[in-house]
C-alpha cells in the first residue's frame, strides 16, 4: 500500500568508522519523491458490496391462521352490501360459496362475540404464538371493531326508508362494503404468500397494541 512507502530513500548503513555523511540522508536532487496517488481496494468494495441476504419463510400454519382471521371482519361486513346486491345482482355471485358457512355463522347465538373473544384470547394474546400471527388477527379484530361504529350511528339517526338521508345511507354502506371486501382480499393473499399486510386505518393501531 502506498501509506507503507517511505517517501525518503536511504542510503545503506554507515559504517562506524566513517561519520555519516548529511547529504546522503537527503532525498536525491533529481528523484521525485511523492508517492502515487492511492488505489481502492477492489477486496475492500467486493466485501463492503457483498450483502448475506437471509429468508425464512412463513410457516404455512402461521399463513393459516392469518388468513382464516380476515374472515371474521368480512362475514360482519357483508350486509353493508344491501344495497348495491339489491342494484346489482351479479355482485352477490362470488359470495354464493360463502352462504353455507354465514348460515353456520349466524346459526349460533353470539356467534360474533364468542369468535372475537375466541380470536382475542387464544390468539393475539397467545405469547407461543408468533408475532406474524398475532398481529394479522389483531388487525381483523380492530377492523371489526370499526365496522360496528356505522351501525350504532345509523341507529342513533334513524335515517327512514327514503329521503336524502337513506340515499346517502345507501352510499355509504356500499362504500364500506368495498372497503371491506378490499381489505379481505388484500389481508387473504398477503396472509398466503407469506407476507404482512397493513391494512388502511387499522394497522398502526394493531401495531401499537403488540408493543
Amino acid at each position: 500500500m502506498s501509506s507503507s512507502i517511505s517517501l525518503l530513500r536511504l542510503s545503506p548503513p554507515l559504517h562506524h568508522h566513517h561519520p555519516p555523511n548529511p547529504a546522503a540522508l537527503l532525498p536525491h536532487p533529481l528523484r521525485l519523491t511523492f508517492s502515487p496517488p492511492l488505489q481502492k481496494s477492489k477486496t475492500n468494495t467486493k466485501s463492503t458490496n457483498a450483502t448475506t441476504c437471509s429468508y425464512t419463510p412463513t410457516p404455512a400454519v402461521d399463513r393459516l391462521i392469518s388468513a382464516t382471521s380476515y374472515f371474521l371482519p368480512l362475514f360482519n361486513g357483508l350486509h353493508y352490501g344491501r344495497f348495491l346486491f339489491t342494484k346489482y345482482p351479479i355482485v352477490a355471485l362470488p359470495f354464493e360459496p360463502l352462504i353455507p358457512l354465514l348460515s353456520l355463522y349466524h346459526s349460533v347465538p353470539y356467534a360474533s362475540f364468542i369468535t372475537f373473544f375466541g380470536f382475542y384470547f387464544c390468539i393475539v394474546k397467545n405469547p407461543n404464538l408468533s408475532l406474524y400471527v398475532r398481529f394479522n388477527a389483531l388487525q381483523a379484530l380492530v377492523l371489526d371493531v370499526l365496522l360496528v361504529v356505522p351501525v350504532l350511528l345509523q341507529e342513533i339517526i334513524s335515517p327512514g326508508r327514503s329521503g336524502i338521508v337513506m340515499k346517502l345511507t345507501g352510499w355509504a354502506h356500499s362504500g364500506l362494503f368495498v372497503f371491506v371486501v378490499g381489505c379481505f382480499l388484500y389481508g387473504l393473499v398477503s396472509s398466503v404468500l407469506g407476507k404482512t399486510p397493513y391494512l388502511t386505518l387499522v394497522a398502526e393501531a394493531a401495531g401499537r397494541q403488540l408493543e
